[in-house]
């Protein structure tokens, strides 16, 4: 999961900085086309993501796993040979059909007995993910702007079938669960939307950055062929506090109810979005960002953990393609936002997203105990 994740960081920061080489179309037209491509895999894997996880449960979760992995390096490579923005969202368009990896590692560690050996094994997966993409994005930036953005692309195919090839050989597959316990019928479906929402909200908070690096760093002072190390290092920045917040998560889970806790941290996170309109040099956005992103990271963990607990994988699913989702969301709604619009605008709409969902998350906990 690592590599996996390295290696979509690694290519995702130069995406946009290549759809505005390749482009032939105006400035407006082409922000609007980065926030497609860069989206559009998200989209499809969210909307066929539960049918690989149909698939794969009614058979070797480890074989699909790999099928996966090898299909998405091939979907580099294509991205690679690509010359046009059609052909572009074309290849991305094609990666959504190759479903997400993270869905299908939860479900091999699921199928361990023991309750607490599971949880230890999805925080490993979850520590794997994100330390893939706080290097990522600094390798990527480095590798496109050394060696150009098509073999950075070529480079992270590459990685990707190692990853498959490393699982195929390396992994050992747990035996099959026994049915689901009584226990997983306990979260309530409401409860499941109004997490799914909170978690659609936070994530495109975080995730919405990269797709507009190109219009948010020259207003910042960044410009000339700098301006992709840079970009790489903002990004980088993000990711670390991202792993930083998840590290703390444990501690801060024992000072409030998780109810309670999740709508502070929705509230600091949001009060930090919004600030980041105010910064007028690349340092100072970036401590910005980095506080931003510190109080926004833990809430995803805050609450997966709390599925996990109940023993509702399919819980999980779904709130792990929220994520996925804002994945797309995110990047569509900055560029279509900034193409018409002032940044500052962009900050206060995604703050007041994040601000909206406090009464949901303490109206859920009212029917039930934390």
């Amino acid at each position: 999961m690592f590599l996996g994740s390295f290696a979509w960081a690694f290519a995702f920061i130069s995406l946009p900085f290549y759809v505005q080489a390749i482009s032939t179309s105006d400035a407006a037209t082409t922000l609007r086309w980065t926030g497609w491509i860069i989206g559009i895999s998200s989209l499809v894997t969210v909307l066929t993501g539960p049918a690989w996880g149909r698939v794969a449960a009614g058979g070797d979760p480890k074989l699909y796993y790999v099928l996966i992995q090898l299909f998405q390096g091939a979907g580099f490579l294509a991205m690679a040979a690509t010359r046009t923005l059609f052909e572009l969202f074309v290849a991305r368009f094609a990666l959504g059909f190759m479903g997400a990896a993270s869905t299908v590692a939860f479900m091999i560690v699921g199928r361990e007995a023991d309750r607490e050996e599971v949880r230890r094994h999805v925080a490993a997966i979850q520590t794997a993910m994100t330390i893939g993409q706080v290097t990522g994005p600094l390798g990527g930036a480095i590798a496109s702007a050394r060696l150009g953005f098509r073999p950075s692309f070529v480079l992270g195919g590459l990685i990707l079938l190692g990853s498959a090839a490393f699982v195929h050989g390396g992994v050992r597959l747990p035996p099959r669960p026994e049915p689901p316990r009584a226990a997983e019928g306990r979260l309530r479906v409401g409860d499941l939307i109004v997490e799914s929402l909170v978690i659609l909200a936070v994530s495109c908070q975080l995730f919405f950055l990269t797709s507009v690096l190109p219009q948010i760093l020259p207003g910042l002072g960044v410009s000339g062929e700098s301006i992709i190390e840079i970009g790489g290092l903002l990004v980088f920045a993000s990711a670390a506090a991202a792993a930083l917040g998840a590290l703390v998560t444990p501690r801060l889970a024992g000072m409030l109810p998780e109810r309670h806790l999740t709508a502070v941290l929705l509230l600091i996170s949001g009060a930090w979005m919004a600030a980041q309109a105010l910064p007028g040099g690349v340092f100072g956005y970036t401590l910005v960002r980095f506080l931003q992103v510190l109080c926004a990271a833990p809430i995803f963990p805050l609450i997966v953990s709390r599925i996990a607990q109940q023993g509702s994988g399919g819980a999980i699913g779904i709130v792990n393609s929220a994520r996925i989702g804002a994945s797309f969301v995110g990047p569509v709604v900055a560029t279509s936002v900034l193409a018409v619009g002032h940044p500052m605008v962009l900050y206060l709409l995604l703050a007041v997203a994040g601000l909206a969902c406090i009464p949901l998350t303490l109206l859920r906990g009212r029917s039930r105990r934390d």
